[in-house]
């Protein structure tokens, strides 16, 4: 029997429609959350990490770090393992990762008016019609952003072209979709075939191999086919030759891999340089200092060490970063506009007491010294500063904070 995919709008009576669905074909119900849940078992990554490579908010850090390339990596590779299982009903993002190569796959789309949504959601938030067209305008941009990551030429979460059926929840009966879908489930187009067995093979291929470059800080695109795989930069690279080398060294290293060719995208949608992630040295580094020139200049220096860093200009935006992707490792200065460095410490350590921080002033004394080390600090350094002192103490304190991890890790 085929699988099926089901990727809906919000407030399109998903749930209803899958539970339904799942009764009357007997099939398994998955939802995200268990492709998550394998994909970080497999990774070590966190739920909330894997997660966010859904959303539409990369990280200020990703750029340096691959996050969310390779979180994508780890869901494929979660995917993959599921899909080697019969009569599945996948629901959620997660099924617009499966190549239409693998045709015996039912892809189905729920979507309905706006003017029906945004009543639903009103009722269901006991919010005004303006606030709920306002949330659902972000929950549909959540979609958009995850389909065009995976395909760049297309804007519309809902563009036909995605699925085999676009089903209008708000113009027909929940029993009239089942009834819809039982009867394409029996269609001969979408059976299993020798070629879309294959191509599942292909396609766990493709997930190994892009792991494997994961684990190594690459972030290329991977497809495979009959054990040869093709990878797809899509970074403007200097020294190509160098690289594709390099990455045909750890791909080779995959069994079932027979050759292996390496292509750049048409029309690079990327600007940025090609980086490898270095696991060695710290990549995402908080600088906090209302010196905008200071800062600027610390930040290229730092990345020409290999060291990603991001920046804030006051506490509050330290604040609300490390929030949304709790950093490694914060250089902080302490004499700032709004809150001071030494709130800033001070919050960071009651709220997330793995992130080092290195005080890093022209205006502290001994006593503002002994105030910070008491709070948590790392180190406490002063300005001007020695680039490579700071980056070999940047280094300890990023070695300190993943063996602190590693031991909760390990219990």
């Amino acid at each position: 029997m085929p699988a099926m995919t089901i990727f809906s709008g919000t407030c399109c009576n998903a749930e209803a429609l899958c539970g339904g669905l799942a009764e009357n074909t007997g099939y398994k119900w998955l939802k995200d959350q268990h492709i998550i849940k394998r994909a970080s078992e497999l990774s070590g990554l966190s739920e909330r990490k894997i997660s966010r490579a859904m959303s539409d908010k990369d990280s200020v850090f990703n750029e340096f770090t691959h996050e969310k390339e390779r979180s994508v990596a780890f869901l494929r590779l979660a995917l993959s393992h599921f899909l080697t299982k019969k009569d599945i009903i996948f629901d959620g993002f997660a099924g617009l990762l499966i190549p239409h190569t693998i045709h015996h796959i039912l892809r189905l789309c729920l979507i309905a008016g706006m003017a029906q949504r945004i009543r639903t959601f009103g009722q269901n938030r006991g919010i005004g019609e303006d606030e709920a067209l306002s949330a659902l305008h972000a929950e549909d941009q959540t979609r958009r952003a995850w389909v065009q990551s995976l395909h760049h030429h297309i804007k519309d979460p809902w563009d036909p072209s995605l699925y085999d059926i676009v089903v209008p929840t708000d113009k027909m009966a929940p029993d009239e979709i089942v009834a819809l879908v039982d009867n394409n489930l029996k269609s001969e187009v979408i059976q299993p075939t020798q070629a879309s067995l294959k191509a599942v093979e292909d396609f766990i291929l493709a997930a190994q191999v892009q792991v494997a470059l994961a684990e190594q800080g690459h972030a290329v695109d991977v497809t495979a086919r009959d054990g040869m795989v093709t990878l797809t930069l899509r970074n403007n690279v200097l020294m190509l030759g160098r690289l594709e080398e390099e990455l045909k060294k750890v791909v080779n290293q995959t069994p079932g891999v027979k050759s292996v060719e390496t292509r750049i995208a048409k029309g690079l949608h990327q600007t940025t340089p090609y980086r490898r992630y270095n696991f060695q040295v710290p990549s995402k580094v908080l600088l906090v200092d209302d010196e905008r020139e200071f800062v600027r200049t610390l930040s290229e220096r730092l990345l020409m060490r290999d060291m990603g860093s991001a920046i804030a200009y006051d506490g509050e935006s330290a604040l609300s970063i490390v929030a949304d992707d709790e950093p490694d490792v914060m250089v902080l200065d302490l004499k700032m506009p709004g809150i001071d460095g030494t709130e800033v410490l001070r919050k960071v350590k009651a709220r997330h007491p793995d992130i080092e921080v290195i005080i890093l002033t022209g205006h502290g004394s001994k006593a503002d010294e002994d105030q910070c080390l008491a709070l948590g600090a790392f180190a406490y350094m002063q300005k001007p500063v020695d680039i490579d002192l700071l980056s070999e103490t940047l280094k300890k304190a990023n070695e300190k904070m993943h063996h602190k991890k590693q031991q909760l890790s390990t219990g």
